[in-house]
């Protein structure tokens, strides 16, 4: 067995950015991959991107003390991921919605910006008209209503690219909400940081398993007693 795959002499501590080997410290998603028993990595491919994208950036932005509270939080994220497309769009607007009411002006027009464009990528998916907003996001942007403002005459004539929402777009709303976060006047921002990302954490829990339970396969229907006939069962597509 290789050295890398064996456990380190000690368990790591963490802390902030990348690590080249365990001695040295762990972020929080590199600790996620030596608990998933992966080659020591940031980006490991037991959990889904951008929710690993959210924690490695909140263990980076909160304090050393704070951090450590993080550490009961990262069995939770591995093996944590899907491939449905809507975890994108609903985490990247969790993220703005939760941090809008606590960061600055600037950063709120920026996050009012990053609903708009994800509630256009839900409506795309569900058949909706642009306009027609979710209940969750409407509430978010009546509660800034000067960014939001800004934000509508902002994104008025954008198309809406769904590939480049899930390369750049969902990322970079994501960081917004955590530098935000981070760099707000509040008393508590490692708490907001922690709670930001259990948020997360529990959405995309949330939609893996509804996600598990659709790809499930479903057990052919047993015809009862009291039908004399045989039956011919389809099997679903």
């Amino acid at each position: 067995m290789l050295r890398q795959n064996l456990p380190p002499d000690y368990m790591p501590v963490l802390s902030r950015g990348r690590h080249r080997k365990p001695a040295r410290g762990a972020c929080f998603m590199e600790f996620a991959s030596f608990l998933a028993g992966e080659k020591w990595s940031d980006h490991p491919a037991c959990t889904h991107p951008l929710l690993a994208t959210l924690a490695r950036n909140v263990n980076d932005q909160m304090s050393d003390e704070g951090r450590q509270r993080l550490l009961q939080l990262v069995p939770s994220v591995v093996g944590l991921t899907s491939t449905d497309p809507e975890v994108d769009i609903r985490l990247a607007m969790l993220c703005a919605m939760q941090a809008l009411p606590y960061v600055a002006a600037d950063t709120q027009r920026v996050l009012a910006v990053g609903i708009l464009s994800a509630e256009r990528q839900l409506a795309l998916r569900e058949g909706r008209g642009p306009s027609d907003l979710t209940p969750a996001g409407a509430a978010a942007l009546a509660s800034a209503p000067h960014a939001t403002s800004w934000a509508r005459s902002f994104s008025f004539g954008i198309e809406p690219s769904s590939g480049a929402f899930h390369d750049s777009g969902a990322p970079s709303i994501v960081c917004c909400a955590i530098l935000g976060l981070a760099a707000a006047a509040v008393p508590d921002r490692d708490e907001l940081l922690r709670q930001l990302l259990t948020s997360g954490i529990a959405l995309v829990e949330s939609m893996s398993t509804v996600d598990a339970a659709s790809a499930a396969p479903t057990a052919p229907a047993v015809p009862s007693d009291d039908v004399a006939a045989p039956r011919r069962r389809f099997a679903s597509a």
